[in-house]
């Protein structure tokens, strides 16, 4: 019998509001192509995820900022506390869609992270299930996206402020794993401008 992995269901935070970043929307930064930052971090989790949810503030235009219009949205109304409360806003709304009603765990992933390879987020869902927390690792350094078991989702919604989940993580350091990955890009965000130019690199 062929081992099938607990659905996952992918999250892209991109609800925040990068003021690193100067006046720009970073989300429309041009990455590569035609690509935007968000546009390419989404392609992308397309290519690992079969469920997946991107993240935006209430007063976002899904189309301005260059996703398709089958872009599945959860919107975050409590965005401007931080990406805390951003993820809470997310999963309380995963937590009662019943089309996830059989989803084992949920992958956060970061709007500004394009740089991730599919097989390496392919590799990190086939380790995935209701009672673990995972996280990539690459030299030494954990890296994201963070994946949450099911039975870990109140207390993500239960986030508040700028905090993400290293709370939860230290709270239950008995169910955390890491994996190491060969893939650089799982460390590697794009905060200002500048790093746009490395990227390419």
């Amino acid at each position: 019998m062929n081992y099938e992995p607990p659905p996952c269901v992918a999250i892209i935070m991109a609800a925040g509001y990068s003021r690193r970043f100067g006046a720009q929307d970073k989300r429309c930064a041009q990455l590569t192509g035609e690509q935007t930052l968000l546009t390419a971090t989404l392609a992308r989790a397309q290519q690992a995820f079969a469920l997946l949810r991107v993240v935006l503030r209430e007063d976002d235009d899904p189309h301005a900022l260059g996703l398709p219009a089958t872009t599945p949205i959860i919107r975050a109304p409590r965005a401007e506390r931080g990406l805390g409360a951003s993820i809470g806003d997310a999963m309380a709304a995963v937590s009662r869609d019943p089309s996830l009603a059989n989803v084992a765990a949920a992958v956060i992933l970061l709007g500004d992270m394009p740089a991730i390879s599919p097989a390496t987020l392919r590799r990190l869902q086939g380790h995935a299930d209701a009672s673990t927390i995972l996280r990539p690792c690459h030299a030494g350094q954990p890296g994201h996206p963070v994946i949450f078991g099911r039975s870990f989702w109140p207390e993500l919604e239960r986030l508040d402020g700028d905090a993400g989940g290293q709370a939860i993580i230290r709270r239950h350091r008995d169910r955390y794993r890491e994996i190491a990955v060969e893939d650089g890009g799982v460390c590697r965000d794009i905060d200002t401008p500048g790093a746009l130019g490395s990227f390419h690199e």
